[in-house]
């Protein structure tokens, strides 16, 4: 019998963690053994941080300040953590990725409704990490026929042609760069009383009322950027891409805490940053991601705007790095392909092609002229929160499925927290969607 080569990769990954685990307890395998169990949390959480979620967090910033939007942050990382949880029992415990469970277990009429509903959320987000890194480059005067296709070849290649533990050792070192906003907060001089009185109700006034269009489509776009279709597709698959077990859940629970705890920081950061300096311009609400940069430089400095800008094309593209992995698991899952980076492109370059090209397509519309790129990546953010509900349904009816989960079922608790979530995310879409069609409908201004 021959062993498939991906296979074989695995299990050389899993004997690495096992000498690890069973070795001398000392400082340094430890460190050793953490490092090696981290990736996917950190990975599906920075990686959230992306172009189009810095964009949207600076417009955030801009619009209402020091305000409302700082603490909602917080909830927000719990509840990502709450959904992702979730994708690291069904991962470790089944040894499937998401697509394909949804596949064998819901026969194929669900399991193409649910990759079509990710891999149309796939390209049109990625258009967002292109418009981060074609506008970054910009700053720098790198022209967009340059910058794009650049990225788009080194996604392209990492994707195809590192083994799983070099593809994931290379995102997360790009993912720490996305760090480099807390810095740039940091030395803008924020007004520290401002921030703190933020998150005790001191400055929530929020101009046109709570069902205003304004800030439902906001408070849609951060919800979106902050849970998103992809990133359950993806940590499930990158769990088990990984090899893990259930006897490493533990670890990969830190492993995603640590990643929400950089995401909140780098969002609060970059709203710190904007609601500074950009809230009280008379155009604020109308600022698109060039004007975001043109106002730093006016009233930051440039070095501000040099640091934007590579926050700006570091997001879009570790962004592109993972949802672009997302896709060449979901699609080799879901066709029954092979569906491993480990496996080597010359046998699996049908796993492959289809997220390349999903990518290209993605690049090729952002290179186009005339683009409306801040209507865009507002557009795509939301349209995540739209698609989440059903994407939560799916992963909430696997996560009670006592055949696959056996003892790892979700309690009740975390049942009632998942209900919970889905709801408020119908109620957000629902009431966008009311105010956006009848503006005064609700009392709100529009």
């Amino acid at each position: 019998m021959v062993v498939p080569e991906a296979l074989l990769i695995r299990v050389q990954d899993r004997l690495r963690i096992a000498r690890l685990r069973n070795g001398p307890k000392t400082i340094g395998n430890r460190l050793a053994l953490w490092l090696a169990l981290i990736g996917p949390g950190l990975l599906v959480m920075l990686g959230d941080n992306d172009a189009g979620g810095v964009i949207t967090y600076s417009q955030t910033g801009a619009v209402y300040g020091l305000g409302v939007f700082l603490p909602i942050m917080i909830p927000l990382g719990i509840m990502a953590y709450f959904v992702q949880e979730m994708t690291i029992r069904l991962g470790a415990v089944t040894r499937r990725g998401h697509a394909e469970l949804i596949w064998k277990r819901y026969g194929a009429f669900w399991g193409i409704f649910s990759i079509a509903d990710l891999v149309i959320a796939n390209i049109l987000t990625l258009m967002t990490e292109f418009i981060g890194v074609r506008v970054g480059g910009d700053v720098f005067g790198l022209s967009h026929w340059l910058t794009v296709p650049i990225t788009l070849i080194f996604v392209a290649f990492v994707l195809v042609f590192l083994r799983y533990w070099t593809w994931e050792r290379i995102a997360l070192f790009i993912a720490v760069l996305n760090l480099v906003f807390v810095p740039l907060a940091l030395l803008s001089h924020p007004d520290w009383s401002a921030v703190g009185r933020a998150f005790v109700g001191g400055n929530w006034l929020v101009p046109g009322g709570l069902l205003s269009s304004g800030f439902l489509v906001l408070l849609s776009a951060n919800i979106g950027t902050t849970i998103a279709p992809w990133q359950l597709f993806f940590q499930q698959s990158c769990i088990v891409d990984k090899g893990l077990l259930p006897h490493d859940i533990d670890a990969s629970r830190r492993d995603l805490m640590l990643g929400v705890a950089g995401m909140v920081i780098v969002a609060m950061a970059i709203i710190i940053l904007t609601g500074q300096h950009l809230h009280a311009l008379p155009d604020a609400k109308d600022l698109n991601v060039e004007g975001i940069l043109g106002a730093l430089q006016n009233h930051v400095g440039g070095w501000a705007t040099d640091l934007f800008a590579l926050g700006l094309i570091e997001a879009g593209l570790i962004s592109s790095i993972v949802i672009t992995a997302s896709t060449a698991w979901a699609m080799g899952e879901a066709l029954n392909l092979p569906r491993s980076l480990n496996d080597a492109p010359r046998k699996a370059w049908a796993f492959y092609a289809p997220a390349v090209m999903g990518s290209a397509v993605a690049a090729g519309v952002v290179m186009l002229p005339h683009v409306p790129l801040g209507f865009l990546n507002i557009t795509v953010q939301v349209i995540a929160t739209i698609f989440m509900p059903a994407a939560m349904l799916f992963l909430l009816m696997l996560v009670n499925d006592g055949e696959l989960m056996g003892p790892f079922v979700n309690s009740r608790s975390r049942n009632i927290g998942a209900v919970v979530i889905m709801v408020l995310l119908i109620v957000c879409n629902a009431l966008y969607g009311i105010t956006t069609v009848f503006p005064h409908a609700l009392g709100g201004a529009k």
